[in-house]
């Protein structure tokens, strides 16, 4: 295990001149955004407890780690992080405009979820308008969920690609040079707990990805101590069997504390390059971290923190600990800090009043949009004088507030003047139209790289065709996909050596290398992570849960991550990940499900296709893999060996989704199925033709 020296517990005047990388003005600098960083934590606080922001987490008390870690990391690399990290990105040139429009939830100006998520949920633009934007131009952020430990299954699949673009010296183009990039992968302490994260850093340290796992410890998670946490209190002495060894690789590990500015940007200036060199992962455990403002507006931390822990705090508050710092090195004067801290002050709450302004622009405008139909349906005699009283007692109204006004308004209308309602409620119909598009909309793609809208191509097939089992059918498949694009990967259980449970990638990894077809631990969570990254960074996987039964082990990055991806960012992010399973055998308890209603309603934003045989298979696997949408495909667990003729455009012919196909038509009787149902169906329409039943 590394362990850094304490390097500022006792300040000295030559502490400045030991590090080349830290001189007068970036750290006067990163005082100024700390000092942001920290007022925008209060006044976001305030405003949701003032009834103007629905609810509000932030980063106060992880100032200091982050504007160390930033002078580290590069144009290219990659953050999957949680939503403490706002002084991260406001040391990286993100404004204090966008946090506070995000806050208020305005669909305008909230460049990250045009107005979907919660403040500090970032996303850089990976794809505009269809097509993937340069990803070595900017610091690419992956869209924050809230779920705890959510982020760290996808930073697998940024890191894996970085693995992939230099190990097989990939054409990187706007995605990579050379598998440089780092991914800078944050979680709280509590959050450690979760078997996600244990997933992640085994993975990591298997495959030797290029990931700075940063653990920012405050000792608490909500109400619970670390202590009832993780053995040993210490995430980094949990992990210490994952430490590398001479003749063993693993992580690296490192820790430092959250007070101390020197020592942090030593720490990260020596880890990040190590990552970006060895492509080997590293712990870096950041402890005493505080949170002066407690967990969330939910609620106090003075209810479950004792006397003696908020006075530690207090005194090992970051951003004191650097005041003093600067004061005993010299590097600032007490006046000049406080001119600092003034105007950092100064600069959030104008850029607060900036972004509140800009955001209450349409409920203001509905709220006249209201009042003005008011007044029509009072002067042609309906009562609405109560209504108008409760439109004017509001004093932040929100859209949904006024629309219910408004409704309540043409109810009384009707009863009045039917004619009247109509004409009075058109506005509302307009306004839940914006509404859709501002708030509805990008739940899959909607251009030309839809999955709707892929050319329909359909199967060609010789005189005589040639009759192959299904198996055979998706190997060839496969093998042409393989020779067409190096881009596209397979990995799962047993699919490398193996060629898969049932053959589908049978010879494929001796032909294309383990690099592109290769095997993977049990783990359906990371399996799915590394799919999501992998996509993020335009590399096509196709991952493989080996039967649908597993999906329930995946379902969390499935249901929280990819399927809501396109829609949280509104679109600036797109993760084309292919999920291949089997299954639907519908019979037995395991290995054979079909848990079809669980997936449509937890998979909302990922097309589900459950092919009847291998043939169909293979076209919508086509169809996917000229799409940006996410999709998961199904195969019949009992086809494999059934005899299929095969088209001789396999590699190019197309299923369309969403489009029934018609396989026996008739007039009395209309029988709708799918997947393993087929053949039963079709043998039950048989017998009913010999009772004249068509």
């Amino acid at each position: 295990m590394e362990l850094l020296k304490d390097v500022s517990s006792r300040p000295q005047k030559g502490d400045l001149q030991e590090e080349d990388s830290i001189h007068k003005l970036a750290v006067l600098q990163d005082y100024y955004t700390c000092c942001k960083s920290r007022e925008a934590s209060i006044l976001s606080r305030r405003e949701v407890l003032s009834g103007k922001a629905k609810f509000g987490i932030s980063g106060d008390g992880k100032e200091l780690a982050q504007v160390a870690l930033a002078k580290s990391v590069k144009a290219g690399d990659f953050r999957s992080g949680y939503y403490r990290d706002q002084t991260l990105m406001f040391a990286l040139g993100h404004t204090i405009e966008s946090y506070f429009a995000q806050l208020y939830a305005d669909p305008e100006f909230d460049p990250y979820s045009q107005g979907r998520q919660m403040m500090s949920h970032f996303a850089s633009p990976l794809v505009e308008d269809g097509k993937w934007t340069n990803h070595l131009e900017q610091f690419n952020s992956i869209s924050d969920i809230s779920c705890t430990a959510g982020q760290v299954g996808r930073a697998v699949g940024l890191g894996l690609a970085s693995e992939k673009y230099r190990k097989l010296d990939l054409e990187g183009g706007d995605f990579s040079h050379n598998g440089d990039e780092v991914v800078i992968c944050t979680i709280g302490d509590g959050s450690t707990s979760e078997g996600a994260f244990w997933e992640a850093v085994n993975a990591a340290a298997v495959q030797q990805l290029p990931i700075a796992f940063c653990v920012w410890d405050d000792g608490y998670s909500i109400s619970v101590p670390k202590e009832y946490q993780t053995v040993k209190a210490s995430i980094s002495e949990a992990l210490s069997g994952f430490a590398t060894e001479d003749t063993k690789p693993g992580i690296r590990i490192y820790k430092g504390k959250a007070w101390n500015y020197a020592q942090l940007c030593q720490l990260f200036a020596e880890a990040i390059p190590l990552i970006r060199q060895t492509h080997e992962p590293a712990l870096i455990h950041i402890e005493d971290m505080t949170q002066p403002l407690g967990h969330s507006t939910s609620g106090s931390h003075q209810r479950y923190k004792s006397a003696e822990r908020i006075q530690w705090e207090e005194e090992r508050d970051c951003l004191k600990a650097f005041e003093k710092w600067m004061l005993a090195t010299e590097i600032a004067n007490a006046e000049e800090l406080d001119e600092i801290r003034t105007k950092a002050i100064n600069e959030v709450r104008q850029a607060k009043k900036l972004a509140w302004e800009r955001a209450r622009k349409l409920p203001l405008k509905v709220m006249q949009n209201l009042l003005q139909h008011l007044t029509v349906l009072e002067e042609s005699g309906v009562k609405v004088d109560d209504l108008r009283e409760e439109v004017q007692r509001l004093q932040d109204p929100a859209v949904s507030e006024l629309l219910t006004l408004g409704r309540r308004s043409l109810q009384r209308a009707l009863l009045v003047d039917e004619k009247l309602a109509l004409e009075n409620g058109e506005w509302i119909q307009t306004l839940k139209s914006e509404l859709k598009a501002q708030l509805g909309s990008k739940l899959y793609s909607e251009g030309p790289e839809s999955a709707l809208n892929v050319a329909v191509v359909h199967p060609k097939y010789e005189s005589t065709p040639q009759e192959l089992n299904g198996y055979e059918i998706l190997n060839q498949f496969f093998d042409h996909v393989f020779s067409q694009d190096e881009r596209v990967f397979a990995f799962g259980e047993d699919v490398g050596a193996l060629g898969d449970v049932n053959q589908g990638f049978a010879g494929l990894q001796q032909k294309y290398g383990e690099s592109r077809i290769f095997d993977t631990g049990i783990r359906e969570w990371t399996i799915i992570g590394q799919a999501i990254g992998m996509a993020l960074r335009g590399l096509r996987p196709i991952a493989e849960i080996q039967y649908i039964d597993y999906i329930l082990y995946a379902l969390a990055p499935l249901s929280d991550d990819l399927a809501s991806l396109s829609y949280r960012s509104a679109g600036i992010q797109k993760a084309p990940v292919i999920i291949r399973s089997r299954g639907h055998r519908l019979e037995g308890i395991w290995h054979s499900g079909s848990p079809m209603g669980l997936l449509l309603h937890a998979l909302r934003g990922i097309y589900i296709c459950v092919p009847r045989n291998m043939v169909q298979a293979a076209g919508m696997y086509n169809t996917a893999l000229q799409s940006m949408d996410p999709v998961l495909v199904i195969e019949r667990l009992n086809a494999y060996r059934l005899k299929e003729e095969l088209p001789s455009n396999l590699g190019e012919y197309t299923v369309p989704f969403g489009v029934p196909e018609i396989l026996r038509e008739g007039d009395d009787l209309t029988l709708i199925s799918y997947g393993s149902c087929i053949p039963p169906c079709l043998e039950a329409s048989a017998q009913l033709a010999q009772l004249d039943i068509e």
